[in-house]
């Protein structure tokens, strides 16, 4: 049985989407502000999580920063806030849909059904490759042994520090890291340097696997936190 967090305020429209869910299976944990969500999700094991934006103690936003660090799952983002740039803020810091109140709960089943099926695909396929000496992204091919990077079949050039960089985000998906924590791990604590080796050559490395660089499809920036590789 899949289980399903909900951090949402308002008691109706809580019990509204942990009906229409469990008349689907699913098992589901209601949270009524963003402390207790947070504090169940370090505590538990769920599927997905459907997360408010405005609420009591701790927003939805919040929440995702923390979540960006210690958990993978999909998130569902419901709200009222129907601009654009909140739709967009929520996407840019991890959540996998925004979906605007008043909705129809069938819909709200549907995407959440659609989000775990993709999310254990993907992974499954992941996991997959990951033990294997090659990783497969998308079109991007990533040969560890004979450190070979091809995308779409294309063999792309890369530094020695570049293909270590692409490498570690490759080998640890949809994990934000820090400039620190990166440079730290592909350059050592007694590098020379500093952090803005890292934005150096993460441009490099995404002006060779990128379509185009000022929208990303592989090394995200999470602004203000990292960048991770998404898949």
């Amino acid at each position: 049985m899949k289980r399903i967090l909900i951090v949402e305020d308002d008691e109706c429209i809580a019990e509204l989407e942990k009906d229409y869910l469990e008349l689907e299976g699913f098992e589901v944990i209601v949270c009524n502000n963003g402390v207790d969500g947070l504090n169940a999700l370090k505590t538990n094991q769920f599927d997905l999580l459907i997360l408010d934006v405005m609420l009591p103690k701790m927003d939805g936003y919040t929440i995702l920063r923390s979540l960006q660090e210690e958990k993978d799952i999909p998130v569902l983002m419901v709200s009222a806030k129907k601009e654009d740039i909140d739709k967009i803020k929520g996407l840019s810091l991890g959540a996998d849909d925004y979906i605007t109140k008043p909705f129809n709960p069938s819909e709200l089943v549907a995407r959440v059904k659609s989000h775990i099926r993709n999310y254990e695909r993907i992974k499954n396929k992941f996991n997959k490759s990951v033990k294997s000496d090659t990783l497969i992204i998308r079109g991007l091919e990533i040969k560890k042994d004979c450190r070979q990077v091809f995308m779409n079949g294309a063999e792309i050039n890369l530094a020695q520090k570049e293909f270590e960089l692409l490498l570690y985000l490759a080998e640890n998906p949809n994990r934000v890291f820090s400039k620190n924590e990166l440079f730290e791990k592909i350059w050592g604590f007694d590098a020379i340097g500093d952090t803005a080796t890292v934005t150096v050559h993460i441009g490099r490395v995404r002006e060779k696997i990128e379509v185009s660089t000022s929208a990303p499809q592989y090394i995200e920036t999470v602004w203000g936190t990292g960048y991770r590789l998404r898949v």
